[in-house]
């Protein structure tokens, strides 16, 4: 056989082997979603959940949406202590006991000025049921933060992680939302770009008893 031959046939005998490990992924790997604005909540993952009927569960709509890996659900919150805008730290020890949503931001984040609102209206809502909502800038400078806050009327605390250790530790890009119950366990998870829908379904989850309403 000629050598022009030889690499024919080669070719040929790479991409049908080529074709039999992609046919062997879509048959073996789990459909998962992911858009921006995808959700997970700790209904994906039993580990650190609580025992069955102590907390609602996720509405079928949340769960549909449930596809995204990581949010670290029903893991425990990983330490967070950064500087806090305008003075002060942020500090998730000293909020033992709070159910806490956390949203990873940057200023230049569309989702986040869309959201931001949003968050204000749950957060002034829901803070006699002892929620806490805190924002956490990645690697911008105070000044830039502070307009953008100023802009929004922003009405929760705002962290400053100045050189993105915070962000890395939680595997977090702008926006990234967690939900932590009262035992520090994160218990939902969304990419950002999500509505007052998401938002309140998965403040049910960390806020059991309370009615949590868009």
């Amino acid at each position: 056989m000629g050598s022009r031959s030889t690499v024919l046939v080669g070719l040929a005998a790479g991409a049908s082997a080529g074709v039999a490990i992609l046919l062997a992924a879509v048959i073996l790997l789990p459909d998962q979603a992911s858009s921006p604005g995808a959700t997970a909540s700790s209904e994906a993952s039993p580990a650190g959940s609580l025992p069955s009927g102590s907390r609602p569960a996720a509405s079928p709509s949340l769960q549909a949406s449930i596809g995204i890996v990581g949010f670290h659900i029903g893991e425990p919150a990983p330490a967070l202590s950064i500087v806090q805008l305008g003075g002060g730290r942020i500090d998730l020890v000293n909020l033992k006991g709070r159910p806490i949503w956390i949203n990873f931001m940057q200023t230049t984040c569309p989702a986040c000025v869309d959201e931001f609102p949003l968050m204000n209206g749950f957060a002034v809502r829901y803070a006699d049921a002892g929620l806490v909502v805190i924002a956490i800038d990645i690697r911008e400078d105070e000044d830039t933060v502070a307009s953008f806050v100023r802009a929004l009327n922003v009405q929760f605390p705002i962290g400053l992680d100045t050189d993105g250790s915070a962000a890395q530790a939680w595997d977090a890009v702008a926006s990234t939302h967690f939900w932590v119950d009262r035992d520090g366990i994160i218990r939902a998870g969304a990419l950002g770009g999500i509505g007052p829908d998401v938002m309140a379904q998965s403040l049910g989850i960390i806020l059991p008893g309370v009615l949590v309403t868009p």
